[in-house]
């Protein structure tokens, strides 16, 4: 059994990145983790309702992952470049010691969504092996709407190295997604039913398998 975590800079990027991933490691009777970096703060133009739909979304996309905890930062949304480093860090860096992750997921760091990029760095720097030797694996997963609009070089292109095979569980992570009413929409918008199913195909193909989802691992200890 071993212990992951998952860091989504906003709700929904977990279900996209390596929700079927997070489902399969369930079902190998893993303990799953998850935190969320940003909420939407009460500064931020959002109205009551919107507020309390997003409450009630987490709460329900926790329970269909059936999360052994979940961890709010609340830390702004799209504003995580204009607060200090330290104070990200040390927010995360409180819950990765409770957790004592073995295997961590992040995000890719050149999404073209801000928030994404930061959240990496503060991963990264919360997986130091001297300061969090429990952490073994580092995983970097793809947002789509975020990983594809990159415009960086070629040489920032998500290159995957680690596929997982997710036939058995697409049709729940689809319906997990859908919790999300307001993130999704009809094609050719990218986070649409049609366009999750796309990506993972293509994902699946590259491996021989009818749906799969990629990554990047940056880091694993063999002990």
């Amino acid at each position: 059994m071993s212990i992951i975590l998952v860091v989504a800079p906003h709700p929904d990027d977990e279900t996209l990145g390596c929700g079927g991933t997070l489902l399969r490691h369930k079902r190998n009777g893993d303990t799953v983790h998850w935190v969320i970096m940003t909420g939407i703060g009460e500064l931020q133009e959002y109205s009551k309702q919107r507020k309390k739909t997003r409450t009630e979304e987490i709460r329900k996309v926790a329970e269909k992952y059936e999360f052994d905890s979940t961890h709010e930062l609340n830390f702004p949304s799209s504003e995580l470049d204009v607060i200090p480093k330290n104070n990200l860090i040390e927010g995360l860096a409180a819950i990765i010691k409770t957790v004592e992750p073995q295997v961590i997921y992040a995000p890719y760091w050149n999404d073209i969504h801000g928030d994404h990029g930061v959240t990496f760095d503060v991963v990264a720097a919360c997986s130091k092996s001297f300061r969090y030797p429990f952490v073994k694996k580092l995983m970097v997963y793809e947002t789509l709407s975020e990983t594809e609009f990159s415009v960086r070089t070629a040489s920032g292109d998500f290159k995957p190295n680690c596929w997982v095979n997710i036939t058995d569980y697409i049709e729940k992570k689809i319906r997990i997604m859908k919790i999300y009413k307001d993130e999704m929409g009809e094609p050719p918008f990218p986070r649409s039913e049609k366009n999750i199913r796309a990506l993972a195909t293509f994902r699946g193909a590259t491996v021989g398998h009818q749906s799969a989802e990629a990554f990047m691992i940056l880091k694993e200890i063999l002990d």
